[in-house]
């Protein structure tokens, strides 16, 4: 089933995020359907640095490829910006198309970006942003990869300019929509109220951010289609290598951490080394 056939289910589509392919494979195991390549989280992990635009395309088509030869459930890909203007989303589109996206969130943010709930951000015009989709949907090889317009305008211009832009985006040709930071429950709940039947709708669950946090259930019945948890996995992650490295610095040992921590063999089994080295000696021997 292609995420666009998916995304006709009534049942809201949960894609956690991830930014490599062991968080990609241990979100697969966990029976997810779908999953989220972030921004930020690749900022946070390979650069260690704040989503501020900082990573590049190439950094995130390749981060998708290894993604993508580790898993087959489909990927909705961070497009940022597009990464400059109607060309670039171009190019933007072709790279991750290739690299074995599924769906481009692309966003109307000026270049560089800035993470969606962070503030002092700044926007381009509607009209260039509706270019950038057309542009995209001109450039991509496949109807069933996905343009997801992502919309900043709530903290910028206010919610009523959001739902306009969105609008435009919309006639533009996005396939789906995402209306960043929306400030309370009624803001949610008010743009399911405008789109929701018309066209998918994504939702944004950032722990600490401007949007309440809400349910994948909650948002199913609001009239969400899809609900992303970008950067949850780093900051559990984060907080896990904080208190590792303390433990290791203060004791000179692993021993007092290892509950909370695979051995070797759990590692192994985790990721399949067994198996993988199986299917090696069957080629070793002619492939019979």
């Amino acid at each position: 089933m292609t995420l666009k056939e998916r995304l006709q289910k009534d049942e809201i589509l949960t894609a956690p995020g991830v930014y490599d392919g062991l968080t990609a494979a241990i979100a697969q195991d966990a029976g997810f359907e779908a999953l989220y390549l972030s921004g930020a989280a690749v900022a946070y992990t390979r650069l260690g640095r704040p989503d501020i635009g900082l990573t590049s395309v190439t950094e995130m088509a390749d981060t998708m490829a290894l993604i993508r030869d580790r898993v087959d459930l489909p990927v909705i890909i961070d497009a940022d910006t597009g990464f400059g203007n109607a060309l670039n989303a171009q190019r933007t589109m072709r790279l991750y198309e290739r690299a074995g996206a599924n769906a481009l969130q692309v966003e109307d943010q000026t270049y560089p970006k800035r993470c969606g709930h962070l503030a002092d951000k700044s926007l381009i015009p509607t009209a260039e942003m509706a270019g950038k989709i057309a542009a995209m949907t001109d450039a991509r090889q496949s109807d069933d990869t996905l343009i997801i317009a992502r919309t900043d305008a709530i903290a910028v211009e206010g919610f009523d300019a959001a739902i306009a832009r969105a609008e435009a985006y919309v006639e533009a040709g996005a396939d789906a929509l995402f209306i960043e930071a929306p400030r309370s429950g009624e803001e949610l709940s008010s743009i399911a109220a405008r789109f929701s039947g018309r066209i998918p709708l994504l939702a944004n669950m950032v722990e600490g951010g401007a949007t309440p946090i809400q349910s994948a259930k909650d948002l199913e019945k609001a009239g969400f289609s899809i609900v992303i948890f970008p950067g949850g996995i780093v900051r559990a992650l984060a907080r896990t290598a904080v208190d590792y490295y303390a433990s290791l610095h203060g004791h000179g040992s692993n021993r007092p951490f290892s509950e909370r921590m695979f051995d070797f063999d759990g590692l192994n089994g985790l990721i399949g080394t067994d198996k993988m080295l199986e299917t090696g000696k069957r080629y070793d021997n002619g492939g019979t």
